[in-house]
This record gives C-alpha cells, sequence and structure tokens, in this order.
C-alpha cells in the first residue's frame, strides 16, 4: 500500500509478530531447540539462510513485493498511538493516507562498512496483528503503513532477523555501527537517500515506546531495528532491541 490509499489495517494487538528462535548465542549455551519458544519481534525468528539475492533495481523485479489491494477501514480497538502494557511491546499503529503522500518504496538498504547489503520489502501485519517480518535474513522489512524513507515528516520503520541456530547473520552487526555512518535507500524508482547515523543503542523491550518508533510527525528518520542484549531462555526471547536511527544528509 502507498500514501494516497484510504485503506486502514486492523488495529494490532501485538507490536510484532513472534516466532521461533534458534540462536547462535543459545547454541553456544547448549539450549536445546525445543527450549526456544516464541519470541519478539525485530529479528528473533530464525529465516532463510540460503545466499542473498540480487538487489531489486526496480518495483517490476520478479521479487519485488506487490502493492497490497484496498481493503474496507477497520475501526481501531483501542488508541492507534497508546504503547503496548506487555513486556513485548512497540504497538504499530493502523495507516492514516491522510499523513503521508504516495511515496516511492525502499527496495534495498546498505549500511557502509558493515555486511548489510540487503533486499528490502514491504511488509503490513500479520494473522497476530503484529508487523510482519521477512523469513529472509538477507532482506528487511518496511512497515508500509507509516512514512516511507524520504517523506517529509515522521519515522521510516525498516526491521530484520539478527541470527540463526548455525551463523552470525548482517544484522548481528547493527549494534556495531558507528555513528556517522552512511546509509543508503534504494528506491524503486530508481532514487537513493542517503542517511547518516545519529544513534545506535539497546533498549529493554520492555521500555520501548512505540508511539516514538512509529511516529508519524516531527523530523524526518531512518529507523532500523533487529534484537539484541542476553537471550532469555525461560522467556524464549532476546532482553533488548537494537534500534539505529539515522537522520537525512
Amino acid at each position: 500500500m502507498r500514501g494516497g490509499e484510504a485503506a486502514s489495517p486492523p488495529h494490532p494487538a501485538e507490536p510484532f509478530s513472534k516466532g521461533r528462535s534458534e540462536t547462535v548465542q543459545s547454541s553456544q549455551r547448549g539450549i536445546t531447540a525445543a527450549l526456544l519458544a516464541a519470541v519478539v519481534l525485530a529479528g528473533c525468528a530464525p529465516g532463510d539462510t540460503s545466499a542473498p539475492p540480487e538487489p531489486a533495481p526496480s518495483i517490476s523485479s520478479p521479487s519485488a513485493v506487490a502493492p497490497v489491494a484496498p481493503v474496507a477501514p477497520v475501526a481501531p480497538a483501542a488508541d492507534p498511538a497508546a504503547p503496548a502494557t506487555g513486556a513485548t511491546g512497540v504497538p504499530v499503529q493502523p495507516a492514516d493516507a491522510a499523513l503521508r503522500p504516495a511515496d516511492a518504496a525502499p527496495v534495498a538498504l546498505d549500511i557502509a562498512g558493515t555486511d548489510i547489503s540487503v533486499r528490502v520489502v514491504d511488509v503490513g501485519i500479520d494473522a497476530n496483528d503484529a508487523m510482519e517480518i521477512p523469513d529472509s535474513f538477507w532482506e528487511a522489512g518496511w512497515y508500509r503503513y507509516g512514512p516511507a524513507p524520504g517523506a517529509e515528516a515522521g519515522n521510516a520503520v525498516l526491521a530484520a532477523h539478527v541470527d540463526s541456530l548455525t551463523e552470525v547473520m548482517p544484522f548481528a552487526r547493527l549494534k556495531d555501527v558507528p555513528i556517522g555512518t552512511i546509509v543508503t535507500i534504494t528506491l524503486d524508482d530508481g532514487r537513493s537517500l542517503g542517511y547518516r547515523v545519529s544513534d545506535v543503542r539497546n533498549i529493554p523491550k520492555a521500555t520501548l515506546d512505540g508511539s516514538e518508533i512509529f511516529a508519524r510527525d516531527g523530523d524526518h528518520q531512518l529507523r532500523i531495528i533487529t534484537c539484541g542484549g542476553e537471550w532469555l531462555p525461560d522467556e524464549g526471547d532476546y532482553e533488548d532491541n537494537v534500534v539505529l536511527t539515522a537522520l537525512p544528509l
């Protein structure tokens, strides 16, 4: 979906999708796969570990994600800006087409000096009313119901998986990206947008402010999220989210 469409997705009950996680960290500590339970977004569940696909040069690429067909508006069950109360909570806000123009969609992400050079696909809300995350470690998901990279205001949010049972994947390095690093976003109209990293931090999931992460007003920023901190086997979850903030050049 692009800005200008009047449809709104269901109000999410959970901030991010959950899935089974089998991580390098837990493997090294002798935790069996049977002990690994459902985990929160931002890169905590395993995905496709095959070689990365070629970056999509345009929206016409066979691997690009087609826009979602409009659906009837659904009234939110609660204040869409209110943060979730659970420990996993970053509330995803429903779409509001009046808040953003028909922006071009991102199709590739490159963070200079790292292995993070991946395809970007549009994502929405899954069956659990949570933000979808691509299965592949070589893809990041852009939350299409919020601002796009290059928007005049608000935060463009991308998220991806962090690691697998046997391999450290590209987004495991997100926490180590130096301030000042250049981030390049390629759009489906062929343009490239540059951002400069202004902040990288681990934020405990219990205190992550979803209304701030998914803000649709204020200065435009790029937010890139994955999991981080300690693996908590009893909870089947990572302790933190790694949140990278970058500002337009």
